[in-house]
């Protein structure tokens, strides 16, 4: 269910070949990266269970839909079989609905072509969104095909927060997954976030969380 995040701007590639061998020796679901260094997770991570990862548009979500096509085409060419693409909130909260709903369905269409078995994850950074942008968010996202819908990058304003959580998942119901991510550094945090209704954990803590769950 963790998701391991290697996304600091000052990650080296040392960094990012470490997180994909605590990956493999923890078990995890994916390792999370930037687009240059998916080359490198993917050659790491050949013949494991674990997932590569690329985020597209990160951390703003505010590239054209056609670099965030381009970044998400050479993201899975190079070897992503999951994209975590950041939503175009400012064109949401300009209430230009038709547009995010388009953006989102590209992606998906893209990636189901070029790379069928795929996923999707849509960001859509909460803490810029009303209550009411949140749930329009979700229901888009459902609309556009998309398997996933995440709480955060983990480098707006503040992360995943419960209370979204649980009105992520009350919108999407059973229909889409949905991801917590940002800020989420103990075992407690992560355990509450599955109860409200997470079944992704995005984290750069991984390590710690499940060395406490050892214990």
């Amino acid at each position: 269910m963790i998701d391991h995040s290697v996304l600091r701007p000052d990650s080296t590639e040392e960094d990012v070949r470490n997180g994909c061998k605590l990956a493999v020796k923890l078990g995890l679901a994916a390792v999370v990266v930037n687009p240059t260094h998916v080359p490198i997770v993917a050659t790491n991570l050949k013949g494991s269970r674990v997932k590569t990862c690329s985020v597209v548009s990160f951390p703003f979500g505010l590239s054209s839909k056609e670099v965030k096509l381009a970044e998400a085409r050479s993201a899975l060419a190079q070897g992503a079989e999951e994209i975590d693409m950041v939503m175009n909130f400012s064109a949401l909260r300009s209430r230009r609905e038709d547009y995010v709903l388009n953006e989102i369905r590209s992606i998906v269409e893209l990636t189901k072509t070029q790379a069928k078995k795929a996923i999707v994850k849509v960001i859509l950074e909460t803490c810029y969104l009303s209550e009411a942008e949140k749930k329009k968010a979700c229901l888009l996202a459902v609309e556009g095909g998309a398997d996933f819908v995440k709480t955060s990058t983990g480098f707006g304003s503040a992360g995943a927060t419960l209370d979204d959580v649980r009105l992520m998942r009350e919108a999407v119901g059973s229909r889409l997954g949905v991801k917590a991510a940002g800020g989420i550094r103990t075992l407690e945090q992560a355990l509450g976030m599955v109860e409200a209704g997470a079944n992704r954990i995005g984290t750069s803590s991984s390590l710690s969380i499940l060395e406490r769950m050892a214990r």
